[in-house]
């Protein structure tokens, strides 16, 4: 087995096993929690007393660093039988959630994952973002799978950041590779595949939750949305995830594994928030990022079916449609209001 000839840093770790057990068919990608470089994180793992390390390195600079050679299994993702068969990759990240990674890290990233995919004979990646399928599947020849900390531990990691991004990084190495998305791409229309017509509120906890310009991972990032309650008028199939569903408010597409359905179902979408509609705010709503109250709580005598408002403009606040409301003189995220 070969390393990436793109280090520009060794330095490694007595914290390893040799040889590694299984051939090389998986990458699991971990924030490191900090801004690290690619040397100072290598250094990090040298201790025996960590007990702890990686294959690589990624820094906030997009350095790269080899600190256990691919031919040895990592101590990274606290299950033996995954350290064994993959490779794994420590990224420099910021030190609180979402734990977001630089544009320089995300690129080295890329071409990394891509190179160590191209030396172990893979020509596809595959992200099923679920931990059952994915452990079940026997990856084909030209195949390799991806896997995350956070499934063999009670740990945040990779941070929804790049957890997110997982769907994303597939596709782009298994493009770079020459290879065959295991789902179908987009056309030029505004799905991946067919849509179903549906009304339903949703609870989303994760944060900086990506908005896509179409079901699946394979569209561009229109921004992201914050915890909070939506509503869903559309369900397809895409690329990196097993359902999406489309935000009432027009702003684009998220992916409802990481939403939990709050309301009833129905078979017609409801109607389009415009300047002028007469609205309500439906229960349990916060107030919008345009508002100096953001984030705060609707009160329940303000919310309710009972309290009518005038929707007075309409603007968009990090990738959020927000309508100002006449009468109470504040912003709330189209997602919350009805159209009475």
């Amino acid at each position: 087995m070969s390393n990436s000839g793109l280090a520009t840093y060794t330095l490694i770790s007595p914290n390893k096993n040799s040889p590694r057990n299984h051939k090389i068919d998986t990458i699991s990608i971990h924030c490191f929690v900090g801004q690290v470089t690619a040397k100072r994180g290598c250094e990090v793992f040298q201790p025996s007393s960590k007990q702890a390390s990686c294959n690589y390195v990624v820094g906030y600079d997009g350095s790269i660093g080899l600190c256990v050679e691919e031919k040895d299994r990592s101590w990274c993702t606290s299950s033996s039988s995954n350290d064994h068969r993959a490779i794994t990759i420590e990224t420099a990240s910021e030190n609180k959630a979402p734990y977001k990674v630089t544009a320089a890290a995300y690129a080295a990233l890329l071409d990394l994952v891509t190179d160590i995919c191209r030396r172990n004979g893979a020509k596809k990646l595959l992200w099923f973002g679920d931990k059952a399928k994915t452990l079940a599947y026997a990856p084909k020849s030209g195949e390799m799978v991806m896997t995350v900390h956070r499934w063999f531990a009670n740990k945040s990691c990779p941070g929804d950041y790049l957890y997110n991004l997982h769907g994303e990084i597939a596709a782009e190495v298994t493009k770079r590779l020459g290879g065959s998305s295991s789902t179908t791409s987009p056309s030029t229309g505004a799905s991946g595949s067919a849509q179903t017509a549906v009304n339903y509120t949703v609870k989303v906890t994760a944060t900086d939750l990506n908005i896509r310009s179409g079901p699946g991972t394979n569209y561009g990032s229109k921004g992201a949305i914050n915890p909070g309650v939506y509503t869903i008028v559309a369900e397809a199939g895409g690329t990196g995830a097993s359902k999406w569903g489309k935000l009432k408010s027009g702003a684009g597409w998220i992916s409802l594994d990481y939403a939990t359905k709050t309301g009833t179902s129905s078979s017609t979408a409801s109607k389009a928030v415009t300047v002028g509609s007469t609205v309500t705010i439906q229960a349990g709503a916060v107030y919008g990022g345009l508002t100096t109250s953001r984030g705060a709580k609707v009160p329940d005598y303000v919310s309710g079916k009972n309290r009518r408002y005038t929707v007075k403009q309409i603007a968009t606040h990090k990738g959020v449609q927000e309508a100002l409301l006449k009468e109470i003189t504040s912003w709330v995220a189209l997602s919350y209001l009805t159209v009475v």
